[in-house]
């Protein structure tokens, strides 16, 4: 967090943005590059302490409360790892309580995992004034389209909930292999998240699984490829993939459910990436209540595909 001291104790003035969040959470936020050992190993000496007395790491803070945060060591920015196109030109909607951008494909919306700046990340920095920002949802790394941020802990709690209660609509663009023909199609899968022997995340078709819901509507024919819409009803981790994979028409592009022949013919013709695109979010404003309608064209490297199929149509045998 910009103005923390590695040597000298730090005093931090909590606002409205803060409510609610419990100490632990708060720390391990604020203290980028600090591990997590080493923030509970605080907590639990007593270093940290809000309105002068101990917290435990359950405490959940108020606006208002003064934390002290002890000398420490915060770990050095990696800005070399740091992509240089800004996200603040890609702004969809931005008011008091919302940031919303219309996210590239190729960057994931956090850091982790080998990956030190995520579409969060990169939006902090570029928003230095902001004392709050977090994502309300999240888009798989190859996925383009409409994001939202909270800029306030209460629009971040109530989308939440209108996600919770099912009262929020995300509709997302997809190509896949095959010749689809219903005009609208309900599938209800259920899926199960499991892991590889390489560690990798892996999600499949099980009756033991979550139950999810998806909706498809046909949008276009392109030989033998077909242009879908589908509306999420559940959002479990690559549901709109994996039921897609199940049905026999695999997105075009896919690396984890798709046909990996057919995509080295694709990224040949053009199509680098998964062909997935979130172009719409309907909620009501978490502060006002009005309808919220988001949108985001489709992606111009998919656009341009898209074109290009219909120009001269594309064989999906590989």
């Amino acid at each position: 967090m910009k103005g923390l001291s590695k040597e000298t104790v730090t005093w931090l003035d909590l606002g409205e943005e803060a409510a609610g969040q419990r100490i632990d959470n708060f720390l391990l936020r604020v203290l980028k590059g600090v591990p997590k050992s080493h923030v509970y190993r605080i907590l639990r000496s007593g270093e940290v302490r809000v309105n002068s007395r101990r917290a435990d790491p359950t405490l959940r803070l108020q606006a208002g409360d003064r934390v002290r945060v002890p000398p420490i060591r915060v770990a050095a920015t990696p800005t070399a790892a740091a992509p240089a196109a800004a996200l603040g030109a890609r702004i969809v909607f931005e008011d008091e309580a919302l940031l919303v951008i219309d996210k590239p494909s190729g960057i994931a919306v956090h850091g982790g995992s080998g990956i030190s700046f995520g579409v969060i990340e990169r939006l902090r920095a570029e928003r230095t004034q902001l004392r709050f920002l977090e994502l309300v949802h999240r888009l798989d790394k190859e996925t383009s389209g409409v994001l939202l941020l909270a800029k306030k802990r209460s629009a971040l709690t109530g989308l939440h909930e209108q996600i919770r209660l099912g009262r929020t609509g995300k509709r997302y663009l997809v190509l896949v292999k095959g010749d689809w023909r219903t005009p609208k199609q309900t599938v209800r899968l259920a899926l199960e998240r499991h892991v590889l022997p390489s560690g990798e995340r892996r999600v499949s078709v099980s009756e033991d699984g979550k139950a999810s819901l998806t909706t498809f509507r046909l949008q276009r024919r392109y030989g033998e490829f077909t242009l879908l819409e589908a509306e999420l009803k559940t959002g479990r981790t690559h549901q709109i993939r994996v039921h897609l994979a199940h049905l026999g028409f695999p997105i075009a592009g896919d690396d984890k459910y798709g046909d990996f022949a057919l995509n080295k013919t694709l990224a040949r013709s053009g199509l680098k990436r998964l062909f997935l695109h979130a172009a719409r979010f309907e909620c009501d404003h978490p502060a006002t209540g009005e309808p919220l309608v988001l949108e985001a064209p489709l992606a111009p490297d998919l656009a341009a595909f898209l074109a290009q199929l219909e120009a001269a149509p594309l064989t999906a045998s590989a």
